[in-house]
């Protein structure tokens, strides 16, 4: 028999339109149950799996050393040599380690009961992350994207750090209005071909990733359904986009100008160096003016651009958005000389590594309510900022809910923290690992997670400023 404290649970993490905020004690139902030892391993694993993310890189070099030490002895990768470089995919690592948690449930409780806990959890945000990104790599999309942004870029002189400024400013905020993982997308396959092409430096390279990352979560906010974590929240406390906009849009943008600015002064001698490599290589490589990117037909891109609007809208509905994407994809079929190939590879494991964490975050509440519970709305601030880092901000909002009678103090802190800290880590928003897999090749060694926290340190630390001095704390 399901244990009640599961089946409220998956009650509780049904599709954020139906979400019902209940209260602490009716959702748990923790008193009559001692779970304490199931909760340790439970635990345990995530905080494996924690460590799995963090030692990728680690993992992908000492496979490539063991691989070249016996090339010469052999054509092909052994065994070992395969497994390795599997555990290095950064996309797989909480799938993987939701095997011995199901593992331990069934253990527990039964096969049936951990059957329905999977089977429980809400898949809408992982489905949606694969549509949104096959739609936002095709070549229509892309083409109106640099078209909009390409005539911002211009005006501001059209040189590299201008295309740098405006995607990392503009690209940001459209999250608000096509979601973040539409504005990731975009965003990455720009700074891509426009920025990282040009081989900047590896410091430029991971401040740039580390400013992309925290503007992208931060830059949801001006709206209420851009993203899992916005979502859940302004719903569960009956937050409108008016109310978003006073509280927290202008702050964000706020942070944003400052923490680009700042970056962009830093490095500003070498923008200079960039932007003279760009103007050679321009003259080098001269487009073609039958280049097969500019003659998409209209009323291609516009089919496409109502296709990602109509998902959009729909976004909260796997049914309908993943059966018109079905549909997308036999006009795609249909008039394929005009596209991209779609690739589903990426997309798919990423929905896989997201679909992973909502498998473990919802058995991370027991200890993560308790420790919100203890703070001071101040330092609920700063706590959920770290615990972002480690447990996804869209975990962290769900869980947030959980807590009873939490004043306008409590909320504005938590809400603030989870968009503050999402660019921290790769697990720390659901849009970072697709920006983690579109530039994850102009890295030579591969991202390093440290490297990326510290690039990232810093703008958060400007929006918790931000945040801190306009709040409700004082």
């Amino acid at each position: 028999m399901t244990p009640d404290w599961l089946l409220s649970l998956a009650e509780r993490v049904k599709s954020p339109a139906k979400f019902d905020c209940l209260k602490t004690d009716t959702v748990l139902g923790l008193e009559d149950f001692d779970f304490s030892f199931f909760h340790l391993v439970t635990l345990i694993i995530f905080i494996c799996a924690i460590i799995h993310t963090l030692s990728v890189n680690w993992i992908h070099k000492w496979a490539r050393n063991i691989e070249i030490y016996q090339k010469p002895h052999r054509e092909q990768r052994g065994l070992w040599v395969q497994t390795l470089y599997f555990l290095s995919e950064v996309e797989i690592v909480f799938a993987f380690w939701a095997i011995p948690l199901i593992i331990a449930i069934a253990l527990s409780f039964g096969t049936r009961t951990a059957f329905e806990y999977i089977n429980t959890r809400d898949y809408t945000e992982p489905l949606f992350v694969v549509v949104i990104m096959c739609l936002s790599s095709t070549r229509p999309i892309v083409q109106v994207a640099e078209t909009v942004l390409r005539r911002i870029a211009n005006w501001l002189g059209g040189s590299l750090s201008a295309w740098w400024y405006t995607l990392l400013t503009l690209g940001p905020l459209l999250g608000s209005f096509i979601t973040e993982i539409g504005a990731m997308a975009v965003c990455a396959l720009l700074l891509s071909r426009q920025f990282y092409e040009y081989r900047p430096s590896p410091q430029l390279a991971y401040a740039t990733l580390g400013l992309l990352f925290v503007n992208i979560s931060i830059g949801s906010v001006l709206t209420t359904f851009a993203s899992p974590a916005v979502l859940i929240l302004a719903h569960c406390w009956h937050w409108n986009t008016l109310y978003m906009l006073v509280a927290f849009g202008w702050k964000a943008i706020l942070g944003i100008l400052l923490s680009n600015t700042l970056y962009w002064y830093y490095f500003r001698k070498e923008f200079g160096e960039l932007n003279l490599k760009k103007n050679l290589v321009s003259r080098i490589h001269t487009p073609r003016p039958n280049d097969p990117e500019t003659l998409v037909p209209g009323w291609v891109v516009m089919v496409h651009v109502i296709t990602v609007a109509f998902i959009v809208m729909t976004s909260h509905y796997p049914a309908i958005f993943i059966g018109a994407f079905l549909f997308f994809l036999g006009f795609h079929q249909a008039t394929r000389s005009h596209q991209y190939p779609v690739h589903l590879t990426r997309p798919l494991l990423i929905g896989l590594f997201l679909a992973g964490l909502v498998i473990h975050g919802g058995l991370q509440g027991w200890w993560v309510v308790e420790l919100l519970e203890r703070f001071t709305p101040l330092g609920v601030l700063g706590f959920s900022i770290v615990l972002t880092a480690f447990n996804d901000n869209t975990s962290i909002s769900y869980l947030a809910t959980l807590v009873p009678s939490w004043g306008e103090a409590f909320k504005y802190a938590i809400f603030s923290g989870v968009v503050a800290g999402g660019g921290l880590t790769v697990i720390a928003n659901a849009p970072n690992p697709a920006g983690f897999a579109i530039l994850g090749r102009h890295f030579d060694q591969g991202i390093s997670p440290i490297k990326l926290f510290l690039s990232a340190a810093i703008p958060t630390f400007i929006l918790y400023v931000i945040f801190f001095a306009t709040g409700p704390f004082l």
